[in-house]
């Protein structure tokens, strides 16, 4: 998942890009409006974490921007916890309200939430061919043997997984896995792609190279 993240406290703010990107998430971390503006412009993004209180406005205001459009989900961290700024926040589009200080753990479940109930509903565990993925463990279950996926291979899964059918170039794969100012080559993709083919070649699942274009995701 590619993730922006709104936040001008920067010892906060690395924190969370750190937490985040050890369970494999790519992280884009703005410490003013503009910034944020200027990302959105240019990358699309699964979830937003917006903090109120920023040096160049009020994340509020920020938030109303986006009324008749179809920004991603929001997640608002701020400081402020009183009942009426939480209902506020959320009459104006926010997803979700986080109050500062907050516990990584439940930054993460609430993430996992929100992103699921944009999805719609959606089966804990899916059938890949003749395996069973469960994304929130990891794993991927095929004739009684549980492989744990690596946090890149279990991102990218998903990816695919959202995806099915659909041709995915490298750069489309590159820009869900990392953050815009990673210096990661498209040939990573070539290894994350080739190390989840052997994962799921038993199960009957492929994962075509498309000439010129890209790799596609197919069922038996």
């Amino acid at each position: 998942m590619r993730y922006l993240l709104v936040e001008d406290n920067i010892e906060l703010g690395d924190a969370v890009v750190a937490r985040l990107s050890m369970d494999g998430h790519a992280v884009d971390h703005a410490t003013t409006l503009a910034e944020a503006r200027d990302w959105l412009a240019v990358a699309e993004y699964d979830l937003m974490l917006l903090d109120v209180m920023l040096p160049d406005g009020d994340g509020r205001q920020f938030l109303s921007e986006f009324r008749g459009k179809n920004p991603p989900p929001v997640i608002v961290l701020t400081a402020r916890s009183q009942v009426s700024d939480r209902v506020d926040t959320l009459d104006l589009g926010a997803d979700d309200y986080l109050t500062k200080p907050f516990d990584f753990s439940e930054l993460e479940a609430r993430c996992r939430a929100v992103l699921r109930r944009r999805g719609g509903p959606a089966p804990a565990v899916i059938p890949l061919g003749a395996a069973l993925f469960d994304p929130s463990s990891g794993t991927l279950t095929h004739d009684g043997q549980e492989q744990v996926l690596r946090n890149r291979e279990l991102r990218l899964l998903e990816v695919f997984v959202r995806n099915k059918g659909q041709i995915l170039s490298k750069s489309q794969l590159l820009d869900r896995l990392f953050p815009q100012d990673a210096e990661i080559s498209e040939n990573a993709i070539e290894v994350y792609v080739g190390r989840l083919r052997k994962r799921l070649a038993e199960a009957g699942v492929q994962i075509e190279t498309v000439r010129g274009m890209g790799y596609r995701m197919s069922l038996p």
